[in-house]
Order: C-alpha cells, then sequence, then structure tokens
C-alpha cells in the first residue's frame, strides 16, 4: 500500500466521521425531547462509531475525484455519511437474534447486547431515515438530489440489500449453485458498493458513460469484497475480524470457498479485481485511489 494511497484511506475515514458526527448532533439538538431520546441517540451513535473501515464513504470520494476534483465537498459529506448509515443500520439489524444472531461487531458486543434489542431495532430504523433526510438536503439541483434518493433507496431496498439478506437467510441449510450464490451477494453486498460509487460520481456530474464504466468497476469489486469475506471467514481469527471467526460454516450458510475451494475463490478475487481495473481503463490518473481500493478490498484483514 503506497504511502499516497494510505493518507487518501486517513483522510477519508476523518473527513466522514467529522461529517456523521456533526450530522448526528445536529439530528437531536434542536429536539425539545432529546433528554427522552438519548438512549436512541447513544445506540445510533454506538453503532456509526464503532471501528468501520468506511470502505464505502472512500469509493464516493474516490469515485468523485475521479469525475471532478472540485466537486461540492458538503454535498459529497452527506452522500458519504448517507450510504454509511445505511450501512451501519443494516449491520444492527443483521446481528439481531432474529437475522444472523451475533454477539460480536468489529471486537465490540452488538448493539442489542450493548443496549437491547428494541432499542437496537429502532437505532437502525432512525439510522436509515436519517440517511435520505442527509441526501434530500444536499446542495445540488433538485434532479440530482431526487436521483441519488432514488439509487440508495433501490440499492437498500427489496432488490438491493435487503432483498440479498432474505436469500441469505433462506439459503441457510440450503444447497444453492454459484450463480444463485452471486446472485445473493450482488444485492446483499454488492448493491451498496455500486452505489457508493454511482453517488460519488453523480454529485461530481459523470457522464452516461463514465456512469456505466464506473458501475462496471464497482460491481466487480463489490462481488469480490464478499468473496474476501468468505475467505477470512476461513483463514482469520475472531479478534482481527472483530465477529466470530468460523460463523458462516457455523451457520451452514453458502460461500465460495464452499463451492470453488479456497484456492479456486482467492483465484476468483484475483479476477474480480483484474475485472475491476479494466473497467477503469478509460480514466486518468485521477481514478488512482478507486484502482487502489481493488487492491485493498481483496488484501485486506477483517
Amino acid at each position: 500500500m503506497s504511502d499516497t494511497f494510505k493518507l487518501f484511506l486517513q483522510n477519508s475515514q476523518q473527513r466522514v466521521e467529522a461529517a456523521l458526527s456533526a450530522q448526528l448532533s445536529h439530528s437531536l439538538s434542536n429536539s425539545q425531547q432529546q433528554p427522552l431520546l438519548q438512549r436512541l441517540h447513544d445506540a445510533m451513535h454506538y453503532s456509526l462509531f464503532n471501528g468501520g473501515k468506511r470502505v464505502r464513504p472512500m469509493l464516493v470520494y474516490a469515485a468523485a475525484q475521479a469525475i471532478n476534483s472540485h466537486s461540492d465537498a458538503q454535498d459529497l459529506d452527506k452522500a458519504a455519511s448517507a450510504i454509511e448509515m445505511i450501512h451501519s443500520y443494516s449491520l444492527v439489524h443483521d446481528d439481531l437474534p432474529a437475522m444472523d444472531d451475533d454477539d460480536l461487531r468489529r471486537g465490540k458486543p452488538t448493539c442489542h447486547i450493548a443496549y437491547d434489542e428494541a432499542t437496537a431495532i429502532l437505532a437502525g430504523d432512525a439510522l436509515q431515515a436519517l440517511a435520505f433526510e442527509q441526501l434530500a438536503s444536499l446542495n445540488s439541483s433538485s434532479d440530482t438530489r431526487v436521483a441519488l434518493i432514488r439509487r440508495l433507496s433501490q440499492a437498500a431496498g427489496p432488490l438491493g440489500m435487503v432483498g440479498g439478506q432474505a436469500i441469505d437467510l433462506a439459503s441457510v441449510n440450503q444447497q444453492i449453485d454459484l450463480p444463485q450464490l452471486q446472485t445473493l451477494h450482488q444485492l446483499k453486498t454488492g448493491a451498496l458498493i455500486r452505489a457508493a460509487v454511482s453517488m460519488g460520481a453523480t454529485v461530481a456530474g459523470a457522464s452516461a458513460a463514465q456512469l456505466s464504466a464506473l458501475d462496471d468497476y464497482a460491481s466487480a469489486i463489490g462481488l469480490a469484497f464478499q468473496v474476501t469475506d468468505d475467505i477470512l471467514d476461513i483463514e482469520s481469527d475472531t479478534e482481527t475480524l472483530g465477529k466470530q471467526q468460523g460463523a458462516d460454516l457455523a451457520l451452514n450458510k453458502p460461500t465460495y470457498p464452499a463451492l470453488l475451494g479456497l484456492a479456486g475463490a482467492k483465484e476468483k478475487a484475483q479476477q474480480l479485481q483484474q475485472q475491476a481495473l479494466q473497467a477503469l481503463a478509460g480514466f486518468d490518473q485521477a481514478a488512482q485511489p478507486l484502482r487502489d481500493l481493488a487492491a485493498y478490498i481483496i488484501t485486506r484483514k477483517h
């Protein structure tokens, strides 16, 4: 990892976390009911600031840079925050007893363990609503605001992340083939990653051709992200992962190593990285963070 890319990662993380903190504080600052809502606010904060890598906000910033380095900074921060709020809400709900029933997330007790199940559900609901509030308040034109709201709602909904989770839950203890597994993860993980890239590029004023090429890139890294997660579930350990190692295996979930073997899954991740790089062939040096992120996604340790 180059020093330049390390600096990009650090700056992106600091930038979105500052925006998230400001937006979360503002959401309750003018409310007379703030004392009554403090526990909910605390659970939302706990879920947002629990050591996430901030990959999706990084993709928002990197995609925008690839198109126009002078994009509206405040709008990019809101877009990056919105997608991280959706991602964080999804993790809170995924961890619930009715879903994956996890006790650990990023090395800390999951939200429903740290607080309680009802509070965790409400915290996730609140983060989802707050995400769309951010997009509705962009400085961009109304057409751009509507486009981003539509893009994120599609990625988060029944034909995106939520649909993928539904298929995932229905696939426990079931035999599914490789195309079905790919569909599952294109929805559950890939849809939000594609949305992050699209949203950053849209704020920056990308053309239809640029959006198409970037979507090819995002589709490849979205799948690579999940293949790598499946590999790490086998090869890593609980301390490094920040969640229970072998959880997918214990739940008898379908995974890429189960269908392709460990070596085959690693080869698949490499192939997907190359597909992502090929999709960026028409972009100049401004897209280097996107290229670096394609490598980072398959070489990360957690």
